[in-house]
C-alpha cells in the first residue's frame, strides 16, 4: 500500500489520533499551521474530494465533531476547514482529507492560516485527552 493515509488508518504507521468513527479517522497534523492543526481522513482510499462527490458527506460528521473538540479543549474561538484537490492546490497526500485548523483570537482570519506552532504535538495531544 503506498498510500501514507490509507497506512494511518490501517495502524501500519503511528499517528496522533483525536478521533475515529466507522467512516473516518482524525489525527494532529505533523507540520501543524496551528496548534492542534488536525486532519480528518476516510477509511476509505480516494483521491480527492473532486473523486468522489459522497466522500466528504461520510465524513462531515467527524469533522464537526473534530472542531468542536479543538474548539472545547484547546480553546480556539474558530475553525478553518480546507481541503485541497489536486497538486497544483498544494495536495501533498493523495487521500482526501480535511485540515480542521484551529483559530484563536490572537491569529485570526484567513490570511493568518500558517503561523509559528511552539506547543509540541505530543503536549496537543494531551490537552485533547488522548494521553
Amino acid at each position: 500500500m503506498d498510500c501514507l493515509f490509507c497506512r494511518i488508518v490501517a495502524g501500519e504507521i503511528p499517528s496522533k489520533k483525536v478521533y475515529e468513527d466507522e467512516h473516518a479517522v482524525a489525527f494532529l497534523d505533523i507540520s501543524p499551521w496551528q496548534t492542534g492543526h488536525t486532519l480528518v481522513v476516510p477509511k476509505r482510499h480516494t483521491v480527492d474530494a473532486l473523486e468522489d462527490e459522497t466522500v466528504l458527506g461520510e465524513i462531515a460528521h467527524a469533522v464537526v465533531t473534530v472542531a468542536n473538540l479543538l474548539k472545547e479543549r484547546l480553546g480556539a474561538s474558530a475553525v478553518n476547514l480546507l481541503s485541497n484537490a489536486g497538486a497544483d492546490s498544494g495536495q501533498e497526500v493523495f487521500h482526501t482529507h480535511v485540515h480542521v485548523i484551529p483559530r484563536y483570537p490572537d491569529n485570526p482570519g484567513i490570511g493568518n492560516v500558517k503561523s509559528v506552532v511552539s506547543e509540541d504535538i505530543e503536549a496537543t495531544h494531551r490537552r485533547l485527552g488522548q494521553a
